[in-house]
């Protein structure tokens, strides 16, 4: 009995220390999350961040090869050097990078011979900081960002062969070595996805706090005599020094995509005489203040790192492209003229994967970033003729849909004020009656859309059914804009009309959408578990729910709530069959989705994340509440294979960091929130106008998962969705959580989150 009595406090600490709000979130950040992928199975496709929030640059170590969209890999076993990125995924590649690697002894410069052999035991990421020790090097090199400068520090052993390499790349770069100043500058063009405007450069600056003893330019794979600049197709420099045993040396380097000038002035300003320790600390700051706005209370250890984890990625996508010159004014450099022009720019996001819940979410918790992206917005538009579907940093012939639409018409919608929302305005209704200059930019086979209703099957459009879907709900997300703006209905009731186009895809005889031919018949023959062809990076089983307009008029289509459930079942139930003969290969998303053991159930991409919550809208909303904490507990985690497909800038974490919250934005451009149950037992949500809302389920456990009554405000609540305004007065949501479903609770169709078809003023 001693032992027990003795031991009872120390077992109520343990059950009670994770109860306690979280202090440091940054520190239960794993920025690994994610980075054991490959192009045949992606567990996130990550690298590890090291950045500010929405930073103009990253840096990454760098595993994988020179132009590898892969370039940290989790199984990789060297590092070949530090690497400046913007890159948003590995599939979209980078732009603008250039490296960094240190290395003793014999002089070893090209990115094969300079790799070091490193050890995750001896690897630290956090997102403000990352140090490694490289053991060929017998050297630590450390990493402290801010958003458009960073400073290192390097750890060497005893030599008079100390050096660091600096690699501009290939592609067409350009350096010089100031050793007077102990200074390197230089620029790298290099880019992944364009076309970009001729004079693209990012140029780069670098001071070391140590003068050098040797220096060296190269080019290639060969060192060049004689010279301390040079520009050619792949340009790099390297200085030594003698260092003692331990000797910290010391770098700060900037960046800008304006000029050297600019570079200058940027790391200036954000480096100024601080040491990389204050560096390391500011960055920590930043990292704590902007995360500690949602603190979460009463989760397991794991549930915490999976949550904050998810958090940081929401937080990098899009990043700035734009830079604050001499006069302490906005500017970019346009990726589309090459001009440098007034203004706020933004690149590397794809909307196909963000409208759905990253935008959301920004215009929910930090609304004054998106407020920025916006007027940026307004800035691409203005510059190149039409908004950027996919941005890297120009328009990106990648994706389908325009879903620019969902992206502006919800900003405005949730109540962003303070740009030119007009000119956005003309940009959606261009974007939407126009194809543009690639298929991924306005709408490929417009003509047929706004003639037929729907892009058909058998007019050598791919995808024909999935744009059709979204254009749909593009649609409305204009008419919606345009009711918000008092535009008349001759303007846009065109809009309301297209918006329910999707009803000419829905086939009754499968109760699945089909692509449809252009004499109206259905394509045919009609497997529904073929991926790609009328679909993009999914099957007819994870598109028919992309009807996020009017849920209930697709439960109509299918023949009423009972039906629709079942129907929703059955993605569950169903084998994880495939057919792949589209692509020709089985590719990454397939297999994702076939290894989860979650039926047809494909959450690793974007097409079906919001389907777990359409039960709510057919008198079902305990089978969300069940399905979404399955797909937390088995999908998430915060380590290297923690997600179960393409992270994709910030979505796939939106859609986790919601759903721990207790409710997800199916239809973005709706004001609303459909209820699904909260993860954490206590949660606080501290908003940018200086409200709170604070959601509580203190009953909240593994097993008790299912909402036995909700109250809002101390009120009883049986609504399925939260209203956005009602949350940005602030508010108190309690949640009673039990072990069995309430099978009664906010199961009335008067209960259910809007639908086009059932609004009155439609």
């Amino acid at each position: 009995m001693k032992l027990h009595t003795l031991a009872l406090p120390a077992l109520l600490f343990a059950l009670t220390a994770s109860a306690a709000p979280i202090t440091d979130p940054v520190e239960w950040i794993n920025p690994l999350m994610g980075t054991a992928s490959k192009p045949e199975l992606s567990n996130g496709n990550t690298y590890p961040t090291i950045a500010l929030p929405w930073g103009m640059n990253f840096w990454t170590p760098q595993t994988g090869k020179m132009g590898n969209g892969w370039a940290y890999t989790y199984e990789a076993d060297k590092i070949r050097g530090f690497k400046q990125t913007h890159q948003p995924s590995p599939w979209m590649n980078d732009y603008g990078q250039f490296a960094i690697m240190p290395v003793t002894g014999k002089l070893r410069f090209t990115q094969d011979d300079r790799a070091s052999w490193f050890s995750h035991k001896a690897e630290v990421a956090k997102p403000y900081y990352y140090s490694v020790y490289l053991a060929d090097a017998d050297v630590t090199t450390e990493i402290a960002p801010t958003e458009r400068a960073a400073q290192f520090r390097f750890t060497y052993p005893k030599t008079d062969e100390a050096y660091v390499v600096v690699d501009a790349y290939d592609k067409g770069s350009y350096i010089k070595v100031i050793p007077s100043e102990r200074k390197i500058v230089g620029y790298s063009t290099r880019y992944a996805r364009g076309p970009l405007p001729k004079n693209f450069k990012n140029y780069f600056v670098i001071y070391f706090d140590k003068p050098f003893t040797s220096t060296r330019i190269w080019s290639g794979n060969k060192l060049a005599e004689g010279v301390m600049e040079l520009t050619s197709d792949h340009s790099g420099a390297v200085v030594g020094f003698k260092t003692e045993k331990g000797e910290k040396v010391g770098m700060r380097v900037a960046s800008s995509f304006i000029s050297e000038e600019q570079a200058e002035l940027n790391l200036k300003r954000e480096l100024a005489n601080d040491s990389f320790d204050t560096t390391a600390q500011k960055g920590k700051d930043v990292w704590n203040k902007t995360l500690s706005r949602i603190s979460v209370e009463g989760g397991s250890d794991d549930q915490t790192r999976t949550f904050y984890s998810s958090l940081y990625r929401t937080l990098f996508f899009p990043n700035k492209l734009y830079e604050i010159d001499a006069n302490n004014q906005i500017v970019h450099w346009s990726p589309y003229n090459g001009k440098i022009l007034p203004g706020y720019m933004f690149a590397g996001t794809g909307f196909w994967d963000t409208f759905r819940a990253l935008y959301p979410f920004l215009n929910l918790m930090y609304p004054s970033i998106n407020r920025e992206m916006q007027a940026g917005l307004v800035n691409d538009y203005k510059e190149g003729g039409w908004l950027p579907e996919w941005s890297s940093p120009g328009l990106a012939d990648v994706m389908i849909g325009n879903n620019s639409a969902s992206v502006v018409a919800e900003a405005y919608i949730k109540g962003l004020r303070g740009y030119d929302i007009e000119t956005l305005w003309q940009a959606l209704k261009h974007g939407a009656n126009n194809e543009g200059p690639m298929s991924a930019v306005g709408r490929a086979g417009v003509k047929y859309y706004n003639e037929l209703g729907y892009v058909p099957y058998d007019v050598k459009i791919n995808e024909n059914a999935a744009r059709t879907l979204e254009y749909a709900y593009d649609d409305f997300a204009i008419y919606q804009l345009g009711k918000a703006l008092g535009k008349p209905q001759s303007e846009i009731g065109i809009y309301a009309q297209r918006a329910m186009n999707y009803k000419k895809l829905f086939d009754p005889e499968t109760g699945l959408m089909r692509g449809k031919n252009k004499d109206g018949s259905f394509q045919s023959p009609f497997n529904p578990f073929k991926w790609g062809d009328a679909f993009t990076e999914g099957n007819s089983w994870h598109y028919t729910w992309s009807v996020f307009q009017d849920v209930n008029g697709l439960v109509d289509l299918m023949g009423g709530r009972q039906k629709f459930v079942a129907k929703l079942d059955q993605v569950f139930s169903l084998p994880p069959t495939f057919d792949e003969s589209y692509y020709g290969e089985v590719i990454h998303e397939i297999r994702e989705m076939q290894i989860a053991n979650m039926g047809q159930y494909a959450h690793g991409n974007q097409p079906i994340q919001h389907m777990i919550y359409l039960y709510g809208y057919a008198g079902a909303p305990w089978k969300t509440q069940y399905w979404a904490r399955e797909t937390m507990n088995r999908l998430y985690k915060a380590t290297p294979d923690g997600y179960c497909g393409d992270e994709d800038n910030g979505q796939t974490s939106a859609w986790y960091v919601f759903s721990a919250l207790g409710f997800y934005p199916v239809t973005p451009v709706v004001p609303q929130y459909v209820v699904g149950a909260p993860l954490f037992k206590k949660i606080t949500l501290k908003l940018e106008n200086g409200k709170s809302v604070v959601i509580n389920a203190p009953a909240n456990s593994d097993s008790k998962r299912y909402v036995n009554a909700l109250k809002v405000n101390g009120k009883a609540y049986e609504k399925n969705w939260l209203s956005h305004a009602g949350l940005m007065q602030g508010a108190v949501l309690d949640f009673d959580m039990s072990d069995k479903p309430n099978t009664r609770r906010a199961t009335a169709p008067a209960d259910a989150p809007y639908s086009l078809s059932t609004d009155p003023q439609h």
